[in-house]
């Protein structure tokens, strides 16, 4: 005599989620393999900025901003080596802002930055009336380096302040690296002229005492995750439980 199961149970309906369960499984499989290989593929290509890939330059040549990271734009670019041409022609200090994309491995930006300017002014003489700005824009790290003649208007303080605190700032609000620029650059002709140090950005350290509770939109997106989960959970474990069930029936 067949046992005949309850009612309620739909066991061809069952069926139907163990046999494509598996199919499921192995498609999820496969898409979360494609995107590990693909992004395994693409990371090489983000290949580290190293000091010899840098173009040359020497003292005395009007090229103010090498933005090796394309993160600037195109009028902050032109606007700072207008600011640098002329504080340049002025005083005869030169300012150089540079960007890149990738530290090699082990090496920090300051290590960076000291070499390339080795690399561009490399007598005594040369390095005397230059500053070099460096950011890695992967890091969000910065160094700047400045020749004997500066230091007597830029102090290392000042400098470090700027590359730490003008730069930074923006930064740390939303990766805001054209205003960053821009404000160093307005920091540095100013100092560079002789004019008072206009110090660092302003921040804003007000403590925010309201929003810090969840909204009904937080709320309900956090639900809806919690019962995707869930049903994700069941349809798992009720196709399996549901086929052991049977096997104990038939038994």
């Amino acid at each position: 005599m067949v046992k005949r199961l309850p009612q309620f149970w739909d066991y061809e309906w069952d069926c139907k989620i163990v046999q494509a369960l598996p199919q499921a499984l192995l498609t999820v499989s496969f898409g979360f393999l494609l995107s590990l290989q693909l992004w395994c593929v693409d990371t090489p290509t983000a290949s580290a900025t190293g000091i010899y890939s840098m173009p040359n330059l020497t003292a005395g040549e009007p090229t103010w901003v090498v933005d090796q990271a394309t993160a600037l734009s195109r009028a902050t670019r032109n606007e700072i080596s207008s600011e640098l041409e002329k504080l340049a022609q002025q005083t005869g200090t030169e300012v150089r802002l540079v960007t890149i994309h990738r530290l090699d491995y082990g090496e920090t930006i300051t290590d960076f930055a000291e070499k390339l300017f080795q690399k561009w002014f490399p007598t005594p003489e040369a390095q005397s009336n230059q500053v070099l700005l460096v950011l890695d824009n992967v890091t969000n790290t910065t160094a700047i380096q400045s020749g004997s003649e500066v230091k007597a208007l830029l102090a290392d303080q000042i400098a470090e302040s700027v590359a730490q605190e003008t730069v930074m700032v923006p930064l740390r609000e939303g990766n805001k690296y054209n205003q960053a620029f821009l404000d160093a650059s307005d920091r540095l002709v100013a100092v560079l002229s002789g004019e008072p140090d206009p110090g660092p950005p302003v921040v804003d350290t007000t403590i925010q005492t309201e929003g810090t509770f969840a909204t009904a939109e937080e709320t309900d997106d956090r639900s809806a995750t919690i019962l995707v989960v869930v049903l994700l959970v069941l349809a798992t474990v009720i196709p399996m439980a549901t086929y052991y069930f049977y096997q104990g029936m038939s038994s």
